[in-house]
């Protein structure tokens, strides 16, 4: 295959019949130029099909318009859409990425991953690793040395550091109202795993909203899971077992309360009426699950464009020597989609019709 030869800024010039810097002051919109030049230079510019160096900008202006991406666990849905909504929103405001994927959460030698971004003369980084056990030691000896602008994804709120995360914590209090709201009262929970930051804020809003409804600390049980589809079927069955009491459980995540809905299923639990199922997380299939699932959802995709829209703002700062930016934290709220795994049916009167009760919701108040 012949392979064409690239047009360059000089072909240009030459064939409008200027230098080549007139044609740089036509491409970056500057003054000073006939209209009649500028007219042609373009028309020259659309018949040699000339594409400008992204790289030979770059040099000029003094920044590459990179991003640097870090993350890891792309096989999980989280951190995907994260990068979906990075992507969308990088692509949409002129810059282009570069990512290096780390190859587990707790990976505690980072700078590798640093200096290859920063070799490349990214403009400003996106951490989007979530946090897990102690992968984020490094920050107090390493924030303040970074020569570029840096905005973490999904971790605990820090003074001084800019983060853009998911309030979990209300999500996990979200599901644990509803359920009480439709009546249930014996509320079991299946967490992620507690070395994850978000399943451990998922946990406390579950629990604080429980003992705030006056359920006494006895009454509160819970299994861990991983994430997984098979590691909440293990949950349930336990929580079954040693907590026969249970008419309800929230579930840290989506692919866990699927295997939920299936033991349910094989243990002759009609849901909700038995047992009522809230998920987390918003998976577009769970309007598909049997029944429908009930879910809190997180904009996994708007976190990642608001991640990028805080870092190009941060990188704009910096380079208009603004050294008095303020950095901030933003906690987006999640939201509550009610569906029938959930809601309890009422007979003509009001009345909750649960297993082995009828419950008013004034009784778990």
């Amino acid at each position: 295959m012949r392979v064409s030869k690239r047009v360059t800024i000089r072909d240009v010039a030459a064939a409008a019949g200027v230098s080549h810097q007139t044609v740089s002051r036509v491409l970056n919109d500057k003054p000073d130029v006939a209209e009649d030049t500028r007219d042609r230079i373009w028309h020259i510019i659309e018949e040699l099909n000339y594409q400008p160096s992204a790289i030979a900008r770059s040099l000029i202006r003094q920044h590459s318009l990179t991003l640097g991406i870090i993350a890891s666990g792309l096989r999980y849905v989280g951190p995907s859409r994260n990068l979906n909504g990075i992507t969308k929103q990088a692509e949409d405001l002129g810059y282009t990425l570069l990512l290096k994927e780390m190859p587990d959460f707790l990976a505690d030698d980072i700078q590798p991953f640093l200096n290859s971004l920063l070799e490349r003369r990214v403009d400003g980084i996106i951490w989007a690793v979530p946090e897990v056990g102690d992968n984020r030691v490094w920050l107090d000896k390493q924030l303040d040395k970074l020569p570029v602008p840096i905005i973490f994804l999904t971790m605990e709120v820090r003074p001084g550091v800019p983060i853009v995360t998911v309030d979990n914590y209300a999500g996990g209090c979200m599901a644990t109202e509803h359920l009480l709201e439709q009546g249930y009262r014996h509320i079991g929970h299946i967490t992620g795993p507690l070395d994850w930051w978000e399943a451990r804020q998922r946990k406390a809003g579950w629990r604080d909203t429980l003992l705030a409804a006056s359920v006494p600390e006895a009454d509160l049980h819970f299994e861990e899971g991983d994430w997984s589809s098979t590691s909440g079927e293990r949950a349930i069955g336990r929580l079954l077992d040693t907590y026969p009491e249970m008419d309800a459980v929230f579930v840290g995540n989506d692919q866990m309360a699927l295997s939920v809905l299936q033991m349910a299923c094989r243990r002759d639990l009609e849901v909700p009426r038995d047992l009522a199922v809230v998920g987390f997380d918003g998976l577009p299939e769970t309007a598909h699950y049997w029944p429908p699932l009930t879910t809190v959802y997180q904009d996994l995709r708007s976190l990642g464009c608001t991640a990028v829209q805080e870092l190009v703002r941060a990188i704009e700062a910096s380079r208009d020597n603004q050294t008095a930016f303020e950095y901030k934290s933003i906690l987006l709220r999640p939201k509550l989609i009610a569906r029938e795994s959930s809601v309890a049916p009422r007979n003509s009167s009001g009345v909750f019709h649960l297993a082995g009760a009828g419950l008013r919701p004034a009784d778990v108040r």
